[in-house]
């Protein structure tokens, strides 16, 4: 037997393997196709502090190696995800990590003290690439002193494990992850979608009615490890490695160059059950190096 155990500040998870926000919806979606008490933890879509109705259709495109979306975060309000959805998810034992996002840091902070409230919710991950911020429009996601402000202040409005997760479009992703732990983070999650776009050379429009939207799937995995790699070996907190994880091979790479768990993505919406079959092979492939734990094999990347 392995040991398959993570601890992310007091969150205990009993396989490095997650879902992420965006990708599962709010656990009913999956409920039927999936155990979600198999699941190291459930990353529920983002939540702001009120109900948001997202982008205009179409809000995805296939492309040849990934996913381009635009979703635009629509959700129920904190006080519809607490009243439509978190009776449902107490029924599990897995354990609910809420992605939360707001317009100002002050949104941030309203949301994280709600959650902080509410029964079933285990942790937060602090979703820092809204555009839309008081202070000059400037994204939270790459500007520093706006970013250690919303982690400061959803660290000060809650007990919960604060995990932001970072966005990939920055010049250095190290001085984020390092403002991260120095405001009281307890881990980071990177990457999100990168900024991409799509265009129909018929009509020469636009495939997605957003214009633009984040890449996700496979074409992003290379950068995906680079970046947790490098945050990796800035902190000493956990970090959470999210990119095109299809198989445990993806996975695994995440974890040798740094990563303490994954989350697996795009991958539910074509195979549901892709983040237990990563598990599995995550086990099979400690047990098969005569390795006892996951932690035995995080940041053993060899480079010379």
């Amino acid at each position: 037997m392995v040991d398959l155990s993570v601890t992310i500040g007091s969150l205990k998870l009993k396989t490095p393997v997650l879902v992420a926000s965006g990708t599962f919806g709010y656990g009913p979606e999956y409920a039927d196709l999936v155990d979600l008490n198999q699941l190291g933890a459930m990353v529920v879509k983002g939540i702001a502090l009120e109900p948001t109705k997202g982008n205009p259709t179409p809000r995805t495109f296939e492309t040849a190696s990934g996913l381009l979306n635009a979703i635009g975060l629509p959700n129920p309000g904190v006080e519809g995800f607490i009243e439509q959805y978190l009776p449902f998810l107490r029924r599990y034992t897995v354990p609910v990590i809420v992605n939360i996002w707001g317009r100002s840091v002050e949104e941030y902070v309203a949301v994280a003290r709600r959650l902080d409230a509410a029964d079933g919710v285990h942790a937060l991950e602090v979703n820092v690439s809204c555009p839309n911020i008081k202070e000059g429009s400037a994204l939270f996601g790459t500007d520093l002193e706006a970013f250690k402000r919303v982690v400061a202040g959803v660290r000060a409005a809650t007990k919960l494990p604060v995990i932001p997760k970072l966005a990939p479009n920055v010049s250095d992703v190290g001085a984020f992850a390092r403002a991260a732990a120095e405001t009281g983070a307890d881990g980071i999650s990177l990457i999100n979608s990168l900024p991409a776009m799509a265009v129909n050379v018929e009509t020469r429009r636009p495939e997605l009615a957003n214009v633009s939207g984040g890449l996700t799937g496979a074409a992003i995995h290379p950068f995906a490890v680079k970046l947790v790699w490098d945050a990796a070996r800035a902190v000493d907190i956990p970090v959470i490695g999210i990119g095109g994880i299809a198989s445990a091979r993806e996975a695994l790479e995440f974890i040798i160059v740094g990563a303490s768990a994954v989350a697996v993505g795009t991958a539910s919406f074509t195979h549901p059950p892709t983040a237990l079959e990563v598990t599995a092979g995550i086990a099979d492939y400690l047990e098969r190096h005569q390795l006892p734990s996951v932690a035995a094999l995080r940041g053993t990347l060899k480079t010379n």
